[in-house]
């Protein structure tokens, strides 16, 4: 099986999705090869999982005077905040059948690739079910999956860099005031890469691409203008829609 590699780039939040449901659906009717594509969000955003609701995750108020972006995402898990100079994100899609079965064992082999991509920048981290990574005690990344129709999307973060007092200004935690006292106990379950080493964001990049293709058969690529004609006919349809956006 041979992979589609796509190097980093720069969407919205409402393309960054979409890309992610075309290309699933082109890996499922045949049209798309297996892809690992990593991306940034600009503006930020933040995104919620497919079950949660929106205006009880998201202080929607001062998103707009920030102009941070808000979507919900096809996948599950919880609320994120994208920052675009801080986040690095990845999105896997390829038949299910490449993948364990079970759900845990999926997510491990995937973070095992960003396991690997830390231990080759000097950072020693380790995969925590469902599927988390930590540095020590501390989160450094997260992911989200989804399996339909026969494929497999699981897409995550990778914290670079953190900037914590605009992630709790709009996020909504537990409804409390922002305080220094918040913010320390976020430092203390949180960390990103520049925490433990000077690494640039492109070294970072370039340590991903190599644990995400070591030992598979790929070559770079881009989108298909089918692949981007539907990505854009999703991102304007669906994902900016009020009807997708407050669905819940």
């Amino acid at each position: 099986m041979k992979w589609r590699v796509v190097k980093p780039e720069v969407y919205d939040a409402y393309l960054n999705m979409a890309l992610d449901e075309a290309v699933s659906e082109g890996v499922r009717n045949g049209s798309s090869p297996p892809t690992i594509r990593f991306y940034s969000w600009k503006p930020s955003a933040v995104s919620i999982g497919y079950f949660q609701g929106i205006r009880d995750e998201v202080n929607l108020e001062v998103c707009r005077e920030l102009g941070v972006d808000y979507i919900r995402r096809w996948t599950g898990g919880g609320a994120v905040y994208h920052d675009y100079g801080g986040e690095v994100t990845y999105s896997v899609i390829a038949p299910a059948s490449v993948f364990p079965k079970n759900i845990i064992e999926s997510y491990m082999l995937v973070c095992g690739w960003i396991v690997k991509a830390l231990g080759s920048l000097g950072i020693e981290a380790e995969f925590r079910p469902i599927n988390d990574i930590l540095v020590g005690s501390k989160k450094i990344s997260g992911s989200a999956q989804t399996r339909r129709g026969g494929v497999l999307l699981q897409h995550g973060t990778l914290l670079y860099d953190l900037d914590l007092a605009t992630m709790f200004s709009v996020l909504n935690v537990s409804r409390q005031k922002i305080s220094d006292k918040m913010i320390q106990s976020a430092q203390e379950r949180v960390t990103c890469v520049l925490r433990h080493s000077s690494v640039g964001k492109e070294e970072v990049y370039e340590a991903l691409i190599r644990a995400f293709t070591e030992g598979k058969e790929y070559e770079f690529g881009t989108w298909s203008r089918d692949e981007m004609e539907r990505a854009w006919e999703l991102a304007e349809g669906k994902y900016r829609s009020e009807g997708w956006m407050f669905l819940r």
